[in-house]
């Protein structure tokens, strides 16, 4: 009473680190060999992340409970229930820092010098966010362009400017959410 399995020999597809496309593995492993045997792609911490786009909503766990919504107008506010301008791409743009791309309003979420939110029609600095992992499984956004600025929400569902808040303060404290 023996099974056999077979394993497909299409390519695996790759994330290359310098320009982030996709191509065939077949380059780095012979048809001969185990592709479970010879690992001779490996990821470092996180790399795997680099290139991959996730659609989520950020969900704040104050006042009532908020989502981030880019409003066409470009405001950046909270709302409780989800509505298509909550919905944002989270792309990476090098290790540890992403930008936040409302879908529906075609708008990023940035942030100036002075730590207001609004929605940026094109990518610059400003809209580059460091996505830091919290002990409490919550993420924090902190501007890239402007350190110790951090994304945060009022328990009224208003954006918070960046420099009157910390990650200490759960207004700053976003859980990702298909």
């Amino acid at each position: 009473n023996q099974t056999s399995v077979t394993f497909s020999s299409a390519p695996l597809p790759v994330i290359s680190r310098t320009r982030q496309t996709v191509r065939s593995a077949g380059s780095l492993v012979s048809p001969s060999s185990n592709v479970w045997d010879k690992r001779e792609v490996t990821a470092k911490d996180g790399e795997y992340l680099l290139g991959i786009k996730r659609l989520r909503r950020l969900y704040c766990n104050v006042g009532i409970g908020f989502h981030i919504q880019v409003l066409p107008n470009g405001k950046i506010t909270g709302v409780h229930n989800e509505n298509r301008y909550t919905l944002l791409e989270i792309s990476p743009v090098e290790r540890g820092v992403v930008t936040l791309y409302g879908v529906r309003s075609g708008l990023f979420v940035a942030m100036n010098d002075k730590g207001k939110l609004y929605g940026s029609g094109h990518y610059n600095d400003e809209c580059k966010f460091k996505e830091n992992i919290l002990a409490n499984n919550y993420n924090a956004y902190e501007s890239a362009a402007y350190p110790g600025m951090y994304i945060g929400l009022s328990k009224m569902g208003k954006s918070k400017r960046g420099n009157r808040v910390t990650p200490k303060m759960t207004m700053t404290h976003f859980l990702p959410r298909i």
